[in-house]
């Protein structure tokens, strides 16, 4: 029998998700994007989305009662573009911005980003290479096609973040994120449980990055598990290899959701 997701009892280098580790019907799921559901991209535009995903994300929210939302450093028209027609409740920009389960909306309050946005578009201009990511809350600075200019855009970016008081650093994978501070991916998933319908359930979050470890160190402290997509250090009690091993995962935990309940209807 599937066991349900527990906190893990040794080292997280230690645990593979594998088949034994399955979602139950009073879990609240909480799934990064970039590196985590897609491949990452040259271009943050050229993500390609698996085939059955969206038919994935789908069955999942509703064997999970709706309980099911995104949480990316990505805009909201992003993931809605690339999952339409899908519009699941959603945290993005790290946080600063997040749709509930109802369609409501709620935002961090406004930042001065201006300091840090001069900064990064200087960069980019002096090297091409670089690529800026604009949005409403902050910015991300892309140098994964110049992993050589890493020491310079974080000397910049952590000049001019001294101008910006209301914004964060934070380095991901080949990336230089700006968000507001006192917002992350940790409080938006907390947010999110103490709403319909993720209240009252068991939280699981999987992520792939650096960006990811507050809202794992999040769903640890509310008893819940997260799941780590690929290598390096983690709070994360489960380890999974890749994306295309964490889609066949949800696949066959959407389909034992589905199981699970015919069982039950058919006592």
């Amino acid at each position: 029998m599937p066991t349900q997701l527990t906190p893990p009892t040794s080292s997280p280098s230690q645990i593979q998700l594998s088949s034994a580790h399955r979602l139950t019907a009073d879990t609240a799921l909480f799934l990064d994007f970039d590196g985590t559901l897609v491949e990452i991209a040259s271009h943050p535009q050229a993500v390609r989305i698996p085939p059955r995903l969206r038919d994935t994300l789908f069955a999942l929210q509703q064997q999970l009662g709706g309980a099911l939302a995104l949480v990316s450093g990505r805009r909201l028209p992003d993931l809605d573009g690339f999952l339409a027609p899908l519009q699941l409740p959603s945290a993005v920009e790290h946080g600063a911005l997040r749709r509930d389960a109802a369609g409501r909306m709620s935002s961090a309050p406004a930042v001065r980003i201006e300091p840090v946005l001069q900064a990064a578009q200087a960069l980019v201009a002096q090297h091409p290479a670089l690529l800026l990511e604009q949005k409403n809350w902050g910015l991300s600075l892309h140098y994964r096609h110049a992993p050589e200019l890493e020491t310079l855009c974080l000397r910049e970016m952590r000049a001019a973040q001294a101008h910006s008081p209301g914004l964060v650093l934070m380095q991901g994978k080949y990336v230089i994120d700006l968000r507001p501070a006192g917002v992350s991916k940790g409080t938006a998933i907390a947010a999110f449980m103490g709403e319909a319908p993720f209240a009252s359930r068991v939280p699981v979050f999987v992520g792939d990055d650096v960006t990811d470890e507050d809202g794992f160190e999040q769903v640890l402290r509310m008893g819940g598990q997260a799941i780590k997509v690929g290598s390096g250090p983690s709070r994360a009690g489960l380890r999974c290899d890749s994306v295309a091993h964490l889609s066949a995962w949800l696949e066959a935990s959407a389909a034992s959701l589905a199981d699970a309940h015919l069982e039950r209807f058919s006592r």
